[in-house]
């Protein structure tokens, strides 16, 4: 991510330490991830010793210090996703993209990670892209909600 970006990240929230969290996390936004020299650049333009910063990237479970893929999938495994399916819809997404639930593909198109509730419980199971809920899967439904986003992947390359 370009210094410049990082900088005007920061000075859209007045370069207040106070702010922090919101700057890392629209760092990631964009980025997808928080690499160290942006985590570096941020402690300098907020005077804040680099360590907080680190501390509170690696606090937080939204940040990832590891590259992640532009399309992020939460498939949720909570106990009313699990009893409707969810295992099932978890093996057709691993199935669809060609990873395991905590890995990035190489192409950095997707992430896949497992989450114990996504909070929309009556649509179990449940399955969440960039922030989109997709409810009452199954693994045919799986593949046609991953198939726009792989057609998205492919048009961005």
């Amino acid at each position: 991510m370009d210094i410049d970006r990082i900088d005007r990240i920061v000075a859209a929230h007045g370069g207040e330490a106070s702010s922090l969290i919101q700057i890392l996390l629209d760092i990631q936004s964009e980025n997808h991830w928080l690499p160290a020299e942006a985590l570096e650049r941020v402690a300098e333009k907020l005077r804040v010793p680099p360590t907080r910063v680190r501390h509170i990237a690696t606090f937080y479970k939204a940040f990832s210090l590891v590259p992640r893929g532009r399309h992020e999938v939460r498939v949720c495994m909570g106990t009313a996703c699990h009893v409707r399916g969810a295992q099932r819809v978890l093996d057709s997404v691993q199935d669809q993209i060609g990873i395991k639930a905590g890995e990035t593909d190489m192409d950095l198109d997707f992430s896949l990670e497992t989450v114990n509730c996504i909070g929309c419980c009556a649509l179990g199971p449940v399955m969440e892209i960039n922030g989109k809920t997709h409810g009452r899967l199954s693994p045919d439904r799986t593949a046609g909600v991953l198939k726009d986003y792989k057609k998205l992947s492919r048009d961005s390359h």
